[in-house]
């Protein structure tokens, strides 16, 4: 998954499509297993703009996103946020999510 700057995420946000940018730090053992989910998910979804950013370089996007832990799943559509998904469970639950959005 490619790192993106928050402007990148904006721009691919304003677009309207499906996408999902991806917030971890690189110290949280939860965002590693996170991570080779999201792997996983983008590569199933190859369709769908998929970005992540470490968080401890964004601090105006935590508090824009009341984000309240990491790792933090964030999907648009149509220029908005409609989901925050900080339980990421599994990669079928995950799938699930993207494929009801596909």
């Amino acid at each position: 998954m490619q790192e993106w700057s928050i402007e990148e995420w904006e721009n691919t946000k304003k677009s309207g499509q499906l996408c999902a940018f991806y917030l971890y730090t690189p110290m949280c053992g939860t965002c590693m297993v996170a991570s080779k989910m999201m792997e996983v998910i983008q590569q199933t979804f190859p369709q769908i703009p998929m970005g992540k950013i470490n968080l401890n370089y964004a601090e105006e996007l935590a508090y824009e996103y009341q984000v309240e832990s990491v790792p933090c799943l964030l999907i648009a559509e149509d220029g908005e946020v409609h989901d925050k998904i900080y339980a990421f469970q599994s990669v079928s639950y995950l799938f699930e999510k993207f494929q009801k959005e596909d």
